[in-house]
This record gives C-alpha cells, structure tokens and sequence, in this order.
C-alpha cells in the first residue's frame, strides 16, 4: 500500500480526531535543496518577523501553511544551537541557569542535546504533511496523551519496537525532539517546553510525538489495517468511532442501546 502524504494526513485527522494537522519538518542541507523546495513548493511563506521554531510550526498545523524558515528568521537561540546556527556560548548558558544546579551542569545539559552539525542546515520547511513537497525528515505532532497512546501502539506494532524509550531535553521539546527523532531514526514523545503556554504554542497542554517521516508510512497502514479489521480506529474500545473513549471499556453505566 503506497499512500501520498495528503492521504496520510486526512487519513490522521479523521481517524484520531487530531486538533492539528501533523508537521512535515525537512531539513535543507544545501542551496541546491533550498531551490528545490522553492520550485516544487506551489505556495510557501516566511516569517514577517523574528520568531521561535514552535511558532513556525503554529502556521503549519493551525493555519495550513508552508512555512521556509532561515537563521535571521529564528528568535530563538536555543533553536539556532539545535539547528547548528548558533555557538553554546556564555549567553546560552545563562539562559539554562533557571533549570540547572549551576554553570557547568548548564554547559553539560546543554551540549548533551542533539544538534545538527555546524552550519550545515541551510533552511528549515515545515507544513500541514498533507502539503509535504520533499519527504519530511520528521513528522511532529501536537496531540493530546491518548492519541498519543495510539500513534505509539501502531508505530511499536508497525516497526516491531518494544519498549519504546523516549528522551525529554531541558526546554527545546520541539526543535531538540525534531533533530533526535530523526537522527535515532525512531519515535519520541515529550511534554512540551517551559513557555508553550505564554508563548502562544499550545492551548491544551498538547504533548510532542515525532516519527521519523520513513516510517510514517508504516504507521498511517497499520493503523488503516487495524480499522479494517475492528471497524474503527480505537484501539481502547475497538468499534466505537472515536479513539478517546477515556472510560473503562467494561463499565456497566456508560452504556447505549437502540431505542427502536
């Protein structure tokens, strides 16, 4: 079964019920990808100003866009370093002091984080996956913790993982979690960073899933064939037609029967 990214998209937003589109996040590594994206892309936007990666992300899965980001667009510091745009220097440092013990475990903690190798990213596109041009090095969701649940169980049957081990950074949720997902080649999921909330990111304490965008195939089928088979894609309560269900499946008082 070979679908198209639009087909994986509708296919997410109708069976889980997602708020958001899933990101297609690909990473340009040279001008030859940058005109690339520019030629095959039929719209695309950028920045008005100066702005943090997750917001980039906000045009994606809320507004449908397809955003190309670059260095003099990104606000954000702790992205540029991410990003391989920025050197850990004093002032990032500093930055981290609020989370940390003291200087040095700030520097440790930072330079622990997964990073693109220096200079070598030369723009950043994300879009709703359904408007994917290049395949995405990534597909990040924002989801609430029980779709969370069945995108874990259909990328751990898919892919034959288990247990799934998944990795939480000091702030950088979104750009940190994009770049280890698809340097390990494997799903992550983490909460999301300290300023979601005030920096107008998240709206109801989404969690972060990331699939690496080679296997987000896999999942999108192995989720159609469990629908296939049960007749919806609830995995909690196979049948019901939404996948929330958040009550036990044996209770006797949450229960219907035809009035006819």
């Amino acid at each position: 079964m070979a679908l198209s990214y639009r087909e994986m998209d509708e296919t997410l937003m109708r069976e889980l019920r997602l708020y958001h589109h899933p990101v297609a996040v690909r990473f340009l590594f040279s001008d030859e990808e940058v005109e690339e994206f520019k030629a095959k892309a039929p719209a695309y936007c950028t920045p008005l100003k100066p702005q943090t990666f997750c917001q980039w992300e906000v045009g994606a899965r809320m507004q449908g866009k397809t955003v190309l980001g670059t260095v003099d667009k990104l606000f954000c510091t702790n992205a540029q370093c991410i990003f391989g745009w920025h050197d850990i220097d004093e002032g990032e440092v500093k930055s981290q002091l609020k989370y940390c013990l003291n200087a040095e475990q700030a520097e440790r903690f930072l330079r622990s984080k997964p990073r693109l190798d220096k200079d070598s990213c030369r723009a950043v596109a994300v879009s709703p996956l359904g408007d994917a041009v290049l395949d995405p090095h990534v597909v990040h969701f924002y989801c609430d913790s029980l779709q969370a649940y069945h995108l874990a169980c259909d990328y751990m049957a898919a892919t034959d993982t288990h247990p799934l081990r998944t990795q939480i950074l000091m702030s950088s949720s979104a750009c940190g979690g994009c770049v280890w997902s698809w340097k390990e080649q494997t799903f992550n999921q983490c909460p999301p960073c300290s300023g979601s909330y005030n920096a107008g990111k998240t709206e109801r304490g989404e969690t972060n899933v990331f699939i690496p965008g080679s296997q987000i195939g896999k999942v999108v089928e192995r989720l159609l064939s469990r629908i296939s088979a049960a007749g919806s894609s609830s995995i909690t309560r196979p049948g019901d037609p939404f996948p929330g269900g958040d009550i036990c499946k044996n209770c006797p008082l949450v229960l219907f029967k035809d009035a006819k």
